[in-house]
């Protein structure tokens, strides 16, 4: 219940928070909205980013038709379509069409997108209270309808709907290899992810990372050494610390905790749900306005998703073992990681990964050295923690995963050098398309 009302104040925190133009507040509550259904639906990381990038995309397309300052998504998305817009520019407010866009979007994309319509409708009585005509709020919705059909056809040409004919996974045979964990034994996620469309990568096969450390059951080996220091993280002088940022950054769509013959289980947001919010916290503080707001979480949401896609290139191909698994088989069978370990491949790590990769984006887009506090946990009764970069902010999260026991240091690192990479790549895209910095920092 209390978690029940944690939500709901945040919601109500979000939704009348003070505008820095006239519809700037709209969006995070409509994103939001969007991140609330996956965790109903419990979403896996890569599949959300795809569903924020296509819900995204509807609503960057509509302002960018009607600011030039603004790059149209085609000018760094090859395969991004010309998106067609019938109605007379003078009769709808193209902001309120995108955000109308989000929830329609999202309601057209997600399992349980009919739990959006009623987000929908709250949105359309705040427009009435703010007095904005209903003529243009009509057609604003039209827009918003006609554009979000085009951008749900263009999302059906990712492959995603083939990935249910593809052949079933099964765990490979060998004692290096990735295996399900306790307590659930999930069967492994998206094995078949490489096969998605990247938005701005050539391939998912563009930025392989670094080699992996060679597995080893020999006691005086590297590998036996890193596994080793993950059993240990915890004894460290600042042991407290590390299980706050573990805890922090946990973002397990879906956690099972086991008593007895009971089970529970307890939903929370992806890793790109939560540098969504970082976006968003973000591009408000900055004060950057409506049209450049949805560039800024755009632009975010399409690099969550390449970085997905290569992340998850690796994990199939090289498909490590777990460190609960290594350690409880070679060096203590009761020891288990504070975080719960998820249902795929070890290496590498996807949010040191996805979250490099999303830093440096937003560094170029909004600047280094932004000071900012990331609240976006406290609805799951996780503190706020404040940093000064998106930098430092990925880092922690990239070094979190050794701390909660789910990743080897390795994993964690050279996870952080493909994620740049692929950062780096979409920053150099969006240049050449154009996309200038907000140049406001906090």
């Amino acid at each position: 219940m209390k978690r029940l009302i944690l939500i709901s104040l945040l919601l109500i925190r979000i939704a009348y928070a003070k505008p820095t133009d006239k519809f700037d507040a709209d969006i995070q509550p409509a994103v939001f909205s969007v991140t609330l259904v996956m965790i109903h639906d419990v979403v896996d990381p890569p599949l959300a980013s795809r569903y924020y990038s296509y819900c995204m995309l509807g609503a960057d397309a509509i302002v960018s038709k009607f600011n030039k300052a603004v790059a149209y998504p085609s000018s760094y998305i090859k395969s991004f379509p010309a998106i067609n817009i019938k109605e007379n520019s003078k009769t709808f407010n193209y902001q309120i069409a995108a955000t109308y866009c989000i929830y329609e979007s999202g309601k057209n994309l997600l399992p349980s997108g009919y739990m959006l319509e009623e987000k929908q409708a709250d949105y359309i009585n705040e427009l009435k209270k703010r007095k904005i005509d209903s003529a243009i709020i009509n057609q604003s919705i039209a827009v918003a309808k006609e554009v979000s059909a085009q951008v749900v056809a263009y999302s059906r040409t990712d492959n995603y709907g083939k990935l249910s004919t593809l052949r079933g996974y099964s765990p490979k045979k060998g004692d290096e290899f990735w295996f399900p964990t306790p307590p659930g034994y999930f069967e492994a996620v998206q094995p078949h992810w490489t096969t998605i469309r990247p938005m701005v990568m050539d391939s998912a096969t563009q930025f392989i990372p670094p080699a992996l450390i060679q597995f080893s059951k020999d006691s005086a080996s590297n590998f036996h050494a890193s596994a080793m220091e993950v059993y240990y993280a915890l004894h460290a002088k600042d042991s407290a610390e590390r299980v706050d940022i573990a805890n922090f950054w946990d973002c397990n769509p879906f956690n099972l905790s086991t008593a007895g013959h009971m089970s529970i289980g307890f939903k929370k947001m992806s890793p790109g749900g939560h540098w969504m919010n970082i976006a968003a916290i973000a591009s408000q503080q900055a004060k950057i306005g409506f049209d450049k707001s949805i560039q800024v979480q755009t632009i975010t949401a399409i690099t969550l998703m390449d970085a997905f896609i290569s992340c998850w290139d690796e994990k199939y191909r090289s498909n490590r073992i777990r460190p609960e698994t290594y350690i409880n088989r070679y060096v203590d069978v009761k020891w288990s990681p504070i975080l719960q370990t998820p249902p795929f491949p070890e290496y590498t790590s996807g949010h040191s990964m996805i979250s490099s990769a999303a830093a440096a984006v937003l560094t170029y887009l909004l600047g280094d050295n932004f000071s900012f506090t990331d609240d976006t946990e406290v609805m799951f009764e996780i503190p706020a923690r404040t940093f000064h970069s998106f930098e430092q902010a990925a880092a922690e999260a990239a070094i979190s995963r050794l701390y909660g026991g789910i990743h080897f240091r390795d994993s964690v690192e050279n996870g952080q050098v493909a994620g740049k990479k692929v950062g780096e790549y979409v920053v150099e895209k969006i240049k050449k398309a154009g996309v200038k910095q907000a140049g406001l920092k906090s």
